[in-house]
Order: structure tokens, then C-alpha cells, then sequence
């Protein structure tokens, strides 16, 4: 996790994760407090509120939660409190050292207010239980999890660096070499992942950190589900778990067969993000952004960072299509692909994806031709069988009124 926050971080990354205030309101926010730190000193909750940025409730909401969170860390045995790491929508992260090992770990709390909602507990339980089931040195490492106080914590590996999401927030745009190699060990993080049956059905710039020796590490399994947990598959059914700029198709539908290549989707989205400084669809709303994801072409990300080569944008729009059977099949494919591109290699499974996919779309497209030719005949013959039956019924209307005419 990234070095200690102070409150003000805290609040604001917390405003934000629960949707209380946009990024740019953030930001502003935060110049307004450093312009008046000299002359007349804030604090940035009570900035926020006289900007009408947030509410007073909202505010005093997330005063709340944090303070909850500070108290709840200090009850858990075992361990001593260092400082405040980072927030989340459900949680709040802090540093502290395992007294046990004399190591630094980071520890999650969950907020009071959702432990009196069994799905949100369950869910947290689920994280830590995911996670503790693997062992990859790209994924960061579970420690223990459980309850003190009347508080769940969720212990973790302390990972001394910064997100990919911090570096895209500060205007980054990654160099293509570099952008590969982090993927490349991502992309082996969720091999690992999928080998042991789980899908993280949540990979985005803000889940991958780098570390100071250049490690990568994908995190936060809050989402992850096992492949073959079929009673949770159905209970999740019609629901889209995710974030809406990184969010595969299949899972804005609510799908039951999610599987690894919801993941591709994500991290190809992720990569997008990475080259080009946009995520890959915006919109005003999540909602609009999901639509888009669903029907939107995609631009090239070559189209928009002209240094791109060609090759990075090929696999990109295989990792991103629409539909999961156009994407890479599974993580090892992809994996050959981006190993090639960083030896300035072809892609070569993405030309047979497009070479597979070109077919489909003309198989699909005989298909149309041939039932549009198949209804006109159809029409025609309907067309004429009812020519055929007025006329017969012309005839014998004018045979009748014949016979009434001359009898």
C-alpha cells in the first residue's frame, strides 16, 4: 500500500469512492485549501461542504467512518497502528506492524455501519478467503482475517509503492515498454488467479500497484468469485459487479458464465487507460458509460497516441471485444501475444483472433443474406397464392351472377 495519508487524503479519497463528489471537484477542492493554507487555514471537509461540493451529512458521514475506523484498528490484538494507508467505498486501510514477526502489514477495517448488513460482512469474508487461497508473488498476499471489538479486519501483505491509478491521476501517459511490462505481470497475477478457479471481475489501474523495487501487484479481491460457486453466480444474476470504466459487457448484463475473459476485458481496458491517458468510453453518468461499453465502437488506441504501434492496438481491441468469444481465449494466449510485442514480435494470436472473428461476422452475415432471400421468396410465393384466390373467387362471383342473370 501507499505511504501514510493524512486526514484530509483520507476524506477526500473516501468522498470520492463513495460517490459523494467528482474527481474535478476533488481536485479543485484541494488547490482552494492550498491557496488559503497560508492566509486562512481549512480543513478540507468543511472546505468541501462551503463549496457545496457534499452535504453537511455526508460530510459528518464520512467524519464518522473514519473515526469509527481509527478505533476499530486500535482494538485489533496483535497489532500496533502506524498511520492511515488509504479508503475505500467500504473500508479503510491503515499500516500497522505485526508485533508477532516485527513486519509491516496493512490492514482493512469494515465501517460499523455495514456490519449490520450480512451481504456487506459476507462479502468482506469472501475477500480475505479468495485471496488466502493464493500464493503468487504478483498478487498481494493475504495475511489473516477476522473480528475484534465488534469490528471484521482483513490483514494484508504492506506493499511500500503507489497504484497505477496514482500515477494516471498525475496526467501519466506509459511509454508502450513500460505499460507492457507491468501488464505482463498482471496478466501473470490473474493466470495464477484463473489456474486456481477464481475471477477478479474487478481489474482496474487503482488495483494494481508498482512498489518501490518495481514489483507489480495486483489487489483487492472484493469482487473475486470462484468459477465453480454456481449458487453464487445465480444469486449475483441480472446485477453488474464492477467499475463502470473498466467493466466487461458480460458482467453489465449480469451473466452467470463470467469467466477469465471478463478479466481480459478489464485489463485491456486497464491497458488502454495506461496508453493513452482516457479510459476507453466517458460518459456523464455510470450508466451511460456501461451502455457505451455495450454498443459503443471502440477507438483505436493508436487513433489517439499516434506513437502506439500497431501491434499494441490490435491486441487492445481483441482484449476489449464485445463479445467474450472474440476476445483471447484464456490468459496464457494473451500472455504469448504481449511477450511478443515486448520483443517487438507480431501479435500473432490477435491476427488469428481477427482472421476468426472476420469470419464469423461474414458466416453471420451469409446467414442474414440468405434469410432475407428466403422471406422475399417467401413473400412472393404467399403474394401470389393470394392473386390466385381472388381471381378464383372473381370468377365464381361472375359464373353466379351469370346464372341469376339468365334463369
Amino acid at each position: 500500500m501507499k505511504s501514510e495519508t493524512n486526514y484530509d487524503t483520507i476524506f477526500g479519497k473516501m468522498a470520492i469512492e463513495q460517490g459523494f463528489c467528482t474527481d474535478e471537484e476533488l481536485r479543485n477542492s484541494l488547490e482552494e485549501l492550498e491557496s488559503r493554507s497560508k492566509v486562512n487555514p481549512a480543513i478540507l471537509k468543511d472546505l468541501m461542504v462551503e463549496l457545496v461540493y457534499i452535504t453537511e451529512t455526508q460530510a459528518e458521514r464520512l467524519k464518522t467512518g473514519i473515526k469509527e475506523s481509527k478505533a476499530a484498528a486500535h482494538q485489533i490484538p496483535g497489532y500496533k497502528i502506524v498511520g492511515k494507508l488509504g479508503a475505500g467505498a467500504m473500508a479503510v486501510v491503515y499500516k500497522a506492524r505485526q508485533l508477532s514477526l516485527n513486519r509491516m502489514v496493512a490492514i482493512k477495517i469494515l465501517p460499523k455501519r455495514f456490519t449490520e448488513n450480512p451481504e456487506y460482512v459476507e462479502r468482506f469474508y469472501k475477500e480475505g478467503q479468495a485471496a488466502g487461497k493464493l500464493n503468487h508473488p504478483n498478487i498481494v498476499q493475504a495475511i489473516d482475517v477476522g473480528e475484534a471489538g465488534g469490528y471484521h479486519y482483513f490483514v494484508m501483505e504492506y506493499v511500500e509503492g503507489k497504484t497505477i491509478a496514482d500515477d494516471l491521476s498525475a496526467g501519466k501517459i506509459f511509454e508502450e515498454a513500460d505499460a507492457l511490462d507491468i501488464i505482463i505481470q498482471v496478466a501473470n497475477a490473474l493466470a495464477h488467479a484463473h489456474a486456481c478457479s477464481l475471477i477478479h471481475r474487478d481489474v482496474k489501474p487503482k488495483n494494481i500497484m508498482i512498489s518501490n523495487n518495481g514489483t507489480v501487484k495486483l489487489a483487492d479481491m472484493g469482487l473475486a468469485r470462484a468459477t465453480t460457486d454456481i449458487e453464487a453466480a445465480q444469486s449475483e444474476a441480472g446485477k453488474a459487479y464492477g467499475t463502470p470504466y473498466y467493466i466487461a459487457p458480460e458482467q453489465i448484463r449480469g451473466k452467470i458464465d463470467i469467466d477469465g475473459r471478463a478479466d481480459i476485458y478489464g485489463l485491456g481496458a486497464t491497458l488502454y487507460h495506461m496508453l493513452t491517458g482516457r479510459v476507453p468510453f466517458m460518459a456523464d453518468d455510470s450508466a451511460d458509460v456501461m451502455r457505451k461499453h455495450l454498443r459503443e465502437k471502440l477507438t483505436p488506441p493508436d487513433h489517439i497516441n499516434t506513437l502506439l504501434s500497431a501491434g499494441v492496438s490490435e491486441v487492445i481491441e481483441i482484449m476489449m471485444a464485445k463479445k467474450k468469444e472474440d476476445r483471447y481465449n484464456d490468459i496464457e494466449e494473451l500472455l504469448t501475444d504481449l511477450k511478443a510485442l515486448r520483443e517487438g514480435q507480431p501479435p500473432l494470436q490477435a491476427h488469428r483472433r481477427f482472421d476468426v472473428s472476420m469470419l464469423r461476422q461474414l458466416e453471420n452475415g451469409d446467414v442474414v443474406e440468405k434469410e432475407e432471400e428466403g422471406y422475399k421468396e417467401e413473400a412472393v410465393a404467399q403474394y401470389r397464392l393470394a392473386i390466385l384466390i381472388l381471381s378464383t373467387i372473381a370468377v365464381v362471383l361472375f359464373v353466379v351472377i351469370l346464372l341469376l342473370l339468365f334463369t
